[in-house]
């Protein structure tokens, strides 16, 4: 009796040591999870600046979507001619509606506007291709002022996230973080030390990592980002052990079982 007393204990504190060794390689450590870690920082009322380029420097390429609007007190005959028939109410309700009316660069990064003409484009900052059609139009028509905006600025955020998917931006430029709260956040389990940024070049697609999780990020060349930039974040290791997947009541039943036939088998 006093045998199968110490294996009945045996077995509880079996079953006891595995769930403790389960949850505690689930847990994922405070300091993995947290953004702008400094050191140097750690003390209260301490303040540091982080330098950072808030330029828009986005070089127009082909296949992107210009909004263009024009207005003139004068002669709006003359605006409704630029702005074309579409574009009598000026007023956008959908994306499709931006997209029937904007302006696409064709394959030689030019545009086709009505008086103007063909114009190329690419290459140039929507305020340099702003002030390139307003001195073209200049020409033709006085007193008429351009409203030029991309209205295909998208960035799409995939792993890691509340909410993966790609999101459409209404304003001249984002952040790392910005886009990261567009999307939900990050996860507990999301490898905030490597971000990977994919962002289009006139090579093809370069992959840039960077790390979320230390201040020094806010002074970075890619904490400003870029049309159909697209962020990935990975999973830690740490979560095929997570909460989130893990069958823990599974396993403690599966462990449970086998003792208790064991245990009825010493009976026996």
């Amino acid at each position: 009796m006093n045998k199968l007393h110490r294996i009945n204990k045996f077995s509880k504190m079996g079953i006891a040591f595995i769930a403790f060794a389960i949850l505690f390689a689930s847990c994922v450590p405070q300091e993995k999870m947290l953004y702008l870690k400094n050191p140097e920082m750690a003390a209260q009322n301490v303040s540091k600046e982080y330098v950072n380029d808030r330029s828009i420097n986005y070089k127009l390429q082909p296949g992107d979507n210009l909004y263009i609007r024009a207005l003139n007190v004068v002669d709006e005959r003359a605006a409704a001619m630029l702005n074309g028939e579409n574009n009598r109410s000026n007023y956008m309700s959908n994306d499709a509606s931006i997209y029937l009316q904007s302006y696409t660069l064709d394959e030689q990064g030019c545009i086709e506007l009505p008086l103007m003409g063909k114009i190329e484009v690419k290459n140039l900052t929507v305020d340099e291709a702003k002030n390139k059609l307003q001195a073209l139009l200049d020409q033709y028509v006085n007193q008429t002022t351009l409203i030029v905006k991309l209205s295909n600025f998208n960035i799409t955020v995939l792993g890691e996230v509340g909410k993966p998917g790609m999101y459409k931006v209404y304003q001249s430029q984002i952040n790392l973080f910005e886009a990261v709260s567009m999307a939900g956040n990050m996860t507990s389990f999301a490898k905030r030390d490597e971000v990977k940024i994919i962002r289009q070049t006139d090579n093809g697609s370069e992959i840039i990592t960077v790390d979320m999780g230390q201040a020094n990020i806010l002074s970075s060349d890619y904490y400003y980002l870029k049309p159909n930039d697209i962020i990935v974040i990975d999973p830690m290791a740490a979560k095929q052990w997570g909460f989130v997947s893990f069958p823990y009541s599974t396993v403690i039943s599966i462990i449970t079982l086998a003792l208790s036939l064991y245990l009825a088998l010493k009976k026996s």
